[in-house]
Parts: C-alpha cells; sequence; structure tokens
C-alpha cells in the first residue's frame, strides 16, 4: 500500500503511524495474518519512514492477509479508519518478495521560506562540487561523522513562484539514496551550511514526492509499476 502524511499530521512519528494503523486494521475489520509464537503481533512491515515532522506522498507497507480480498473495499475501509492527513491511496496485490528490496532512493522536496532562489542556487552548487560534505549526526550508537554528499544523486535549486504578495521561497529539489545512517533533507542542509554557511531564516517544509528504485540515470522507478494493471487508487507522485 503507499499511504501519505498531510498536513499537521506530519507530526506523527512512525510509531504512532503504527499504532494508529493497527488500530485502524481492526476497526476496518481486516482478515489480517499474524506471526508464530508466544506473542503473535499483525503481519505488517514499513519501509523506510519518513522523519517525524516531514510530509510525504509517498509512504509504502505491506500486510499479510489471512485471505483474500477486494483491494478496493480495502483501501477504502482502512482509509476510512485513520485520521484524515493519513490517507491509503493505492493498494496492489504483491507478486512475491520483498516491498523493501524496490526501494533503494527517494525524491524530495524542500520549500525555504524567506530564502532568496540565488543564495540556495549558490550554496547547491558548492555542496554538488565538492567530493565530501562531513557533518555529525546524532544516532542510536551516538555521535558520527557522516558523509551527505555521498548519499545525495542529485540537487536543485528549483524556480519558487513569483507574483505580487508573494513570500520568497527558495526550493531545493533532491534525489537522495537510501544508505545506513539514513540521509534527511534536514542532514542536507546541515551540508549546506558547512560548504556555504547557508542558514535559512525560518524552518523548512520538507515533503517526501515518491520513492523507488534509482535508474542509472537518475530517475526514481514506482514500486507498483509493474503491478499497476491489478492496483487500486492513483498513480504515485
Amino acid at each position: 500500500m503507499r499511504y501519505t502524511k498531510r498536513g499537521p499530521l506530519r507530526f506523527t512519528s512512525h510509531r504512532d503511524f503504527a499504532r494508529a494503523f493497527e488500530r485502524a486494521i481492526h476497526r476496518a475489520g481486516v482478515p489480517i495474518a499474524y506471526s508464530q509464537g508466544f506473542s503473535p503481533h499483525p503481519k505488517v512491515s514499513y519501509a523506510s519512514a519518513a522523519p517525524t515532522g516531514v510530509a510525504s506522498e509517498a509512504e509504502y507497507l505491506e500486510i499479510g492477509l489471512r485471505e483474500p480480498v477486494d483491494l478496493n473495499d480495502l483501501m477504502r475501509a482502512l482509509d476510512a479508519a485513520l485520521s484524515p492527513g493519513l490517507d491509503v491511496v493505492e493498494a496492489v496485490e504483491s507478486p512475491g518478495g520483498s516491498l523493501a528490496d524496490r526501494i533503494d532512493a527517494g525524491r524530495w522536496r524542500v520549500e525555504l521560506p524567506g530564502l532568496a532562489d540565488d543564495v540556495l542556487r549558490l550554496a547547491v552548487e558548492a555542496f554538488v562540487a565538492a567530493d565530501e560534505v562531513m557533518i555529525e549526526r546524532l544516532t542510536k550508537q551516538g555521535m558520527r561523522t557522516v558523509d551527505v554528499r555521498a548519499a545525495v544523486v542529485s540537487a536543485v535549486a528549483v524556480p519558487a513562484p513569483t507574483g505580487v504578495g508573494v513570500v520568497p521561497c527558495a526550493i531545493l529539489d533532491l534525489v537522495v539514496r537510501q544508505v545506513s545512517p539514513t540521509v534527511r533533507p534536514d542532514d542536507v542542509l546541515a551540508g549546506l551550511r558547512v560548504v556555504a554557511d547557508l542558514e535559512p531564516p525560518a524552518p523548512p517544509r520538507a515533503t517526501r514526492l515518491a520513492q523507488g528504485l534509482l535508474t542509472t540515470q537518475g530517475e526514481i522507478l514506482d514500486p507498483f509499476a509493474a503491478d499497476r494493471p491489478t492496483a487500486i487508487g492513483a498513480p504515485s507522485a
């Protein structure tokens, strides 16, 4: 399934979403399969959940069922059981294998209110030109030094809308590989601070637009592309 995190629900942590989704499964009467053992739990697997505070149009999960269901009914029931902003937008029957094997990169849009386009463009040029960009990052294992440049496939300063009354807002388009530890949009902004002393005047707004397999041309393949004839819902972004 593909689901979204929009509006205020972008502040939902992955743990909170997982709890909400399990409650939605029970409310919707989904014939969910359970693991074996002393403490069975629903068969739900998440693929690269977005960080808390980040919006997303392309979050993915897979569930195991005890019996076949109508995908349209399943998607509608789960979506109705979740809060608005956490929206199930597409479902497909898995042909087998792991969903995680279909995802190794993501595309992000980072809005930087109050920042001029040319300032971001110069910072991005310095970032892209660097062989490596090292930042300090707090992980579960403590502070680590991470090369964020190595994970960034492309970084482009996109012209923002202009017009009377429009507040200046630079936009950063990113394609980032999934590596360990994960490189997030705020890590890339930290890298821009290192190479160009970039300090956005207001909190950034990040949205994940797509996830999938990265091609040699730098494009991201939709995880559901091969199965779309049997998919229910809108095509992914």
